[in-house]
């Protein structure tokens, strides 16, 4: 049984064209919601997609490279992105076990500049457990990528690649997520881990 808390999607008073927002613990001092738009959610476009970017179904992880159960549990979320091959994955930086996070965020958003991003994010998700900043470069080595290179990426684009990572901090801090992971399927948060079966009856039940 999936024991977790929802959160539903629900429209603001005067929408236009599908501006949502997404409800969830954030309120502000007159009761109203208060946080981002699903726009801003869904479709910021310095976000890098997974998947099928074309997809019909949006997945969103808040993660951090040193935390275990996004690390655990990341090859049961590709494998169901790929098998269902209709889902945009949308894997948010929300980097929040300190300085080597920080860094191992901005190395794989630093591959955004030469393409490699999916590579760097693959490496960096195969790895174990906490992390050195050494550790990061040998993971990143490993898949055939080069450290340098890709801080001379994030280098490039720093003042937007931070820009995304407070949003995405801002965003979390909004929901009231007290951690990582936590996911958005379809109109649903869904804050902790997610096995399997309960991954694939949160894709079921976003699809109705």
């Amino acid at each position: 049984m999936l024991t977790r808390r929802t959160f539903a999607l629900a429209a603001a008073t005067g929408i236009i064209s599908g501006a949502l927002a997404l409800r969830g613990f954030a309120q502000n001092s007159a009761g109203s919601a208060a946080g981002p738009t699903v726009e801003e959610v869904l479709h910021d476009p310095d976000q890098p997609a997974l998947g099928n970017p074309e997809g019909d179904l949006t997945i969103v992880e808040y993660f951090d490279y040193q935390c275990p159960f996004c690390k655990r549990d990341h090859p049961v979320l590709m494998r169901a992105v790929e098998r269902d091959g209709n889902i945009r994955l949308l894997m948010k930086d929300w980097p929040i076990f300190g300085a080597t996070s920080t860094r191992a965020a901005q190395l794989a958003l630093g591959g955004l500049a030469d393409g490699s991003y999916a590579r760097a994010h693959a490496a960096l998700m195969a790895t174990d457990g906490r992390l050195s900043d050494r550790q990061v470069d040998e993971a990143l080595q490993a898949a055939g990528l080069t450290p340098d290179a890709l801080q001379d990426g994030y280098r490039s684009s720093r003042n937007r690649l931070d820009a995304l990572l407070i949003r995405n901090a801002r965003q979390a801090a909004a929901f009231g997520l007290s951690g990582t992971p936590a996911f958005i399927i379809g109109s649903v948060i869904y804050p902790g881990a997610m096995h399997a079966d309960d991954l694939d009856r949160a894709i079921r039940e976003a699809r109705g």
